[in-house]
């Protein structure tokens, strides 16, 4: 699969965990809407993946119970993403998970 192809389906991903919240847990995730449409679902993956803290929208999905529904769980949880970020990138989402007991990552 190309990488243009990939981050296509992975725009559409991230588009999914979206409307998800939204649909699921009535969580509607405003800024995190706009950041696809401005700049697409890696480059927005990337900028939270780097923000130095999480952001409001990962707190409210943990307290919500939905973590399964952040950038972080989507990018871990399923390892065809994994080729589209680095070791460091994929090290923060796990540490972050972790921090905040994620079932997927709690060893």
């Amino acid at each position: 699969m190309g990488n243009d192809n990939l981050e296509k389906k992975f725009d559409d991903a991230m588009m999914n965990i979206y409307t998800q919240a939204l649909s699921e847990v009535n969580y509607k995730a405003t800024v995190f809407f706009r950041m696809l449409l401005e700049h697409k679902g890696l480059e927005t993956a990337k900028r939270l993946i780097h923000s130095p803290k999480v952001s409001d929208g990962y707190t409210s999905l943990w307290e919500l119970g939905r973590l399964d529904l952040t950038v972080e769980a989507l990018i871990i949880d399923n390892p065809v993403w994994h080729a589209l970020f680095d070791e460091e990138e994929l090290a923060i989402c796990v540490k972050r998970l972790k921090d905040y007991k994620y079932k997927g990552v709690i060893s």
